[in-house]
């Protein structure tokens, strides 16, 4: 296992972000057993070790050395581009610009009669971008942001290349399905979203940890989570609830190892 899940994994673990308990509900209104709450990343030393992660992993793929900008999405993912960028440098001597979008453009100032959607107006003709983000859910933020992306470089006449989608923590399950009055199906699995969306854009994800590697690895290490509310190792009877679930509503059933690449 790399370095970079097991370091995320003791992270989750020592800051609640990843918790289990009863009555959970996702917002496609599936129950679940587990939830990862990245907002938990909300001190100097979270950020910085959030964006380390990053880094390790961008260096592991190699993409360190492919990339020219990394981009965040507003909001919490332009907090990881910067630290992102921060780690880089202060780990691995890699001076990577970071940039993150704005909600609106902005048309006064150095933007007068521009209409910049990026706050740090970083991109250049032929850039290589890089995109951050905690999760990935429906994608929706991604496919926003490359509108945003594509707008901007056909404002200004310049080609760009987005090298792939970063993403801190993967569900590694599929999409909800719904009957005909809106009701979620309990028990069956929809698309992967992940792979609709690499085959839409062409777009490669990257995945800093899934989530069933990190869940084994403090299971088996002994590491203590919140469940139910008391910080306490992975028992038994936890971590069979959370494979049935994995095996209900997972990408590849229980202990896939996801499709990224």
């Amino acid at each position: 296992m790399e370095n970079h899940v097991k370091r995320l994994a003791k992270t989750l673990a020592e800051t609640g972000a990843l918790f289990f308990d009863e009555n959970l509900v996702l917002k496609d209104g599936r129950p679940t057993p587990y939830f990862v709450n990245m907002a938990m990343f909300k001190t100097g030393r979270l950020s910085l070790l959030m964006g380390s992660f990053f880094a390790e992993m961008m260096v592991f793929r190699g993409l360190e050395k492919r990339v020219d900008i990394i981009l965040g999405p507003s909001y919490k993912g332009s907090a990881i581009a910067l630290s992102t960028s921060i780690a880089l440098w202060q780990e691995y001597q890699e001076d990577v610009t970071f940039d993150y979008d704005r909600k609106e453009a902005k048309t006064h100032g150095e933007a007068t009669g521009k209409k910049d959607m990026f706050v740090n107006q970083s991109f250049f003709d032929g850039c290589r971008l890089f995109v951050v983000d905690d999760v990935a859910t429906s994608m929706g933020t991604k496919y926003d942001l490359l509108e945003k992306i594509e707008a901007e470089a056909y404002s200004k006449g310049m080609t760009f290349h987005v090298e792939g989608i970063g993403i801190g923590i993967d569900r590694e399950q599929t999409t909800a399905v719904y009957n005909e009055e809106g009701t979620v199906v309990l028990g069956r699995r929809g698309n992967s979203t992940i792979d609709d969306f690499v085959s839409k854009s062409g777009i490669a994800v990257f995945a800093v940890a899934g989530i069933k590697a990190v869940v084994q690895y403090l299971y088996e290490e002994g590491v203590p989570v919140l469940v139910k509310g008391n910080r306490v190792p992975i028992d038994d009877g936890t971590k069979a609830e959370f494979d049935l679930y994995m095996e209900t509503y997972g990408i590849d059933g229980a202990g896939g190892k996801g499709h990224y690449r």
